[in-house]
């Protein structure tokens, strides 16, 4: 049976996968799905940097403000939702483009990961979240996540508090590491004909694009959005509110650092991120690399993905 075509566009943050997403699904008559664990969500579009309507330029987009930020999202919740917009997508005749930075949710629809052995009784995953919402909680997690599962510890950012719980939760129910897990899930075979590229650039021109899209959110107004969010009734123990330039924010409107404190933080965290999703990306197998120092423009590095899909 022939595998159906399935393309990935990723890279850092800040990179600039959405202009190029939207020119490749143009070109290829695809759609555009969105790896995305903040774009997700409604009402939460300065800080989480979402494509708006009117940039769409007429290609279909999936996963993007299709939840409340009060709503559950998790890799499991992604994968289902992926799956049933590559249905849509393949019976409209195009071709699914995943497009973000989420390295594990792209991971996950890849390989079809299997994420069964982690279902069932909740009481143990409750148990975590209420330590993770303590002070040092985060730290806590950690430490008991490297005695049990050192390279997984190496792996996950102890701010990571949803994977390190996850990871937690996988061994408690399987009595196995979510690591080896991990690498026979990694040793599968994509059950997609497809193309994963990687966008990425000079690390001193990323930095200085993250520092000033931190800029723009800030003057596009980033602290209203979250003080319209928090009169919603969202608090910073909801997944959505845990994400980059949400939590630092909640953090200045509730009095405990300063605006200029918060600021900082989005920039050096943001920075620290793109850092982690570079090492993800570059643990994966039959990944294209795309460096733009290595292109005049956009359009040759499209004119380069067209000539290698």
């Amino acid at each position: 049976m022939e595998k159906k075509k399935l393309i990935i566009l990723t890279g850092p943050t800040a990179v600039g996968k959405t202009s190029l997403s939207i020119r490749l699904a143009k070109a290829v008559n695809g759609a555009v799905i969105s790896a995305d664990s903040m774009q997700v969500y409604e009402y939460m579009d300065i800080g989480s940097a979402k494509i708006m309507p009117e940039e769409m330029d007429g290609v279909d987009h999936y996963l993007v403000s299709c939840l409340k930020p009060w709503e559950p999202f998790n890799v499991v919740i992604f994968q289902k939702m992926a799956r049933q917009a590559m249905e849509k997508i393949y019976g409209s005749g195009k071709i699914p483009i995943l497009a973000g930075g989420t390295g594990f949710y792209i991971q996950a629809v890849l390989y079809d990961i299997d994420f069964t052995e982690n279902d069932g009784d909740d009481t143990y995953r409750k148990k975590l979240e209420t330590i993770a919402h303590t002070e040092n909680g985060a730290k806590t997690l950690h430490e008991m996540l490297r005695d049990i599962d050192p390279k997984a510890a190496e792996e996950i950012h102890p701010n990571n508090t949803k994977r390190v719980i996850r990871a937690l939760e996988f061994h408690a129910q399987t009595n196995r590491p979510i690591s080896e897990h991990n690498m026979e899930q990694r040793t599968k075979e994509s059950p997609y004909a497809f193309r994963y590229f990687v966008l990425t650039d000079d690390r001193e021109e990323l930095y200085r694009r993250i520092d000033s899209r931190v800029d723009r959110m800030m003057s596009d107004g980033l602290v209203e959005e979250v003080r319209h969010l928090m009169d919603m009734g969202c608090d910073r123990t909801m997944t959505s509110m845990q994400g980059l330039g949400y939590k630092e924010i909640i953090d200045y409107l509730t009095g405990e650092i300063s605006l200029e404190e918060a600021v900082y933080r989005i920039k050096r965290d943001t920075r620290h991120f793109a850092k982690r999703q570079i090492t993800w990306f570059k643990r994966e197998k039959n990944v294209i690399w795309l460096d733009k120092r290595e292109y005049e423009d956009e359009e040759q590095i499209l004119t380069t993905i067209l000539k290698l899909l």
